[in-house]
């Protein structure tokens, strides 16, 4: 544990990395047992897959387990690495903002959605994101957690592993009142503008979770809970003016 433990003895390699590396570390420190394990389960494939040939009566058997047992040991290998790439962004190797972005330019864009990465109101309040499109504006930001942290809402108030996420949701909540405000001011009239916070890392329960004016996902979910939760009826000119407003007078930021 990062803090320590009175049950377990210190190990000096992991006294001054942080989580994320005393993870990486670990994770490369066990790749021969899984690599084992691997092995053990390919070839316990191997042998049923083959005796159920063999029961079948299915030509060439030995060949069917073989292929089988490959099958066992792609497929394991295939999902440990999937993992492991999950915590890319909390581990500092990919960008969570990069990512994000491009996912939602790839699902939103044929639906008629512009999406401004990067944008900041001046003194107020900076996103990752500015969605804006036919059902509505959105500002979407990023954040990574540890693989083991559960993000849930209880009683109605959000949780990131054991701390509250209250923070997050203020802050988010701030950031959508001020670009509310300027993109209000420009078009004079109400915008609507829906704070989300796309989650990398961690288990979001049920892949979506909403408390305290704010929803999470994982990043993967975003563009279908955007379609699927429209809360205006924008026109292909007023998307576009919208677009041109926010990318005038918000100032462009690198993500």
């Amino acid at each position: 544990m990062p803090n320590g433990s009175i049950y377990v003895p210190p190990d000096d390699k992991f006294k001054w990395g942080s989580p994320s590396v005393m993870y990486e570390l670990r994770w490369r420190e066990t790749r021969s047992e899984r690599r084992r394990r691997r092995h053990i389960m390919a070839g316990a494939g191997f042998v049923l897959i083959t005796a159920l040939a063999i029961y079948r009566g299915f030509p060439l058997p030995l060949l069917i387990g073989v292929l089988g047992g490959a099958a066992v040991w792609g497929v394991d290998g295939f999902v440990s690495w999937r993992m492991f790439e999950a915590t890319a962004v909390w581990r500092g190797k990919r960008s969570g903002a990069t990512r994000m972005g491009r996912l939602l330019r790839r699902s939103l864009g044929k639906h008629g959605y512009n999406v401004l990465d990067g944008r900041a109101v001046p003194g107020k309040a900076s996103i990752d994101h500015l969605v804006i499109g036919p059902g509505g504006v959105w500002i979407v930001d990023n954040e990574a957690w540890p693989p083991d942290c559960h993000i849930a809402a209880y009683g109605g108030r959000l949780f990131l592993g054991e701390r509250t996420g209250a923070n997050h949701a203020k802050e988010l909540g701030e950031a959508a009142a001020a670009m509310h405000e300027v993109l209000s001011r420009e078009a004079g009239a109400p915008i609507e503008v829906v704070p989300l916070l796309a989650v990398h890392g961690g288990r979001v329960k049920d892949g979506v979770v909403t408390a305290e004016g704010l929803t999470l996902f994982t990043p993967r979910r975003a563009a279908k809970w955007i379609l699927a939760n429209t809360h205006a009826s924008h026109s292909p000119e007023e998307v576009e003016y919208l677009s041109r407003t926010a990318a005038r007078i918000l100032r462009r930021m690198t993500v």
